[in-house]
C-alpha cells in the first residue's frame, strides 16, 4: 500500500510534529470474475506539539470524496458524454467498481472539469494517463511513492475552489496500465 505522511513542520505554527494516528482509505475497488478487490492507501496523521493541531498529509483524494481523484476524474469525464448508468457499466467492463449514484454525486462536485486527452476515440482525463505512465515505470514488486502519485493526480487535496494548473506528462500508456498499477498497489 502507498503511504502518505505529513512532512516538515506544522503548517500553522511551524512546530514539531509527532505521530498521531494511521487511517486506511479506499482508493478504488477493482473487480473481476473472482470478486471485488479494494485498493487502499495509508494516511498517517500527525500532532503538533506546540499548537496541538492535527496535521493531515496531502492525499490523492478530492475533499469530500471516498475514492481516488483519478477515478473521480474518469467518472466526470465519461459522464460528460453519457449517462451515469452507462459510466458505471463502462467502468465495470474495465474492472473498476463505482455505483451510478456515486458517479452522479462526483459529477455534482464543485471542482473544475479535469484536463482531458483524446484517446481511443474518447476523452480520458490526463490524471489517468499520467498515473498509468507512472505505473508503467514502477519495477515489478515495487510500490509507488506517495509523492509521485500526488503529482500524477495533480495534488487533489490542495483543491480549494481554484482551477488546476496544466499537467505535464511525457508518455501515454493505455488505460489498462491503471488497472495494473492499482493491482500492484493491492498486492504490496
Amino acid at each position: 500500500m502507498t503511504e502518505y505522511s505529513p512532512v516538515g513542520h506544522c503548517p500553522s505554527c511551524g512546530g514539531t510534529l509527532s505521530g498521531y494516528d494511521t487511517r486506511t482509505k479506499r482508493f478504488a475497488v477493482l473487480c473481476d470474475a473472482d470478486g471485488d478487490w479494494p485498493v487502499e492507501v495509508i494516511i498517517h496523521r500527525a500532532y503538533c506539539r506546540e499548537c496541538g493541531r492535527i496535521v493531515v498529509p496531502e492525499e490523492p483524494f478530492y475533499p469530500g470524496t471516498r475514492i481516488g481523484s483519478p477515478i473521480v476524474d474518469l467518472c466526470t469525464t465519461l459522464a460528460s458524454s453519457g449517462s451515469h448508468g452507462n459510466v458505471t457499466a463502462f467502468l465495470d467492463r474495465l474492472g473498476v467498481k463505482v455505483d451510478r449514484w456515486s458517479v452522479r454525486s462526483y459529477c455534482h462536485l464543485s471542482i473544475p472539469a479535469p484536463k482531458t486527452i483524446s484517446m481511443f476515440g474518447m476523452q480520458l482525463p490526463a490524471s489517468i494517463i499520467v498515473l498509468s505512465s507512472l505505473a508503467g515505470d514502477i519495477a515489478q514488486g515495487q510500490k509507488a511513492r506517495g509523492t509521485d502519485v500526488l503529482a500524477a493526480c495533480n495534488f487533489p487535496s490542495r483543491y480549494l475552489g481554484v482551477t488546476f494548473s496544466g499537467m505535464i506528462f511525457s508518455s501515454l500508456f493505455d488505460l489498462s496500465a491503471l488497472v495494473i498499477f492499482l493491482n500492484d498497489l493491492l498486492m504490496v
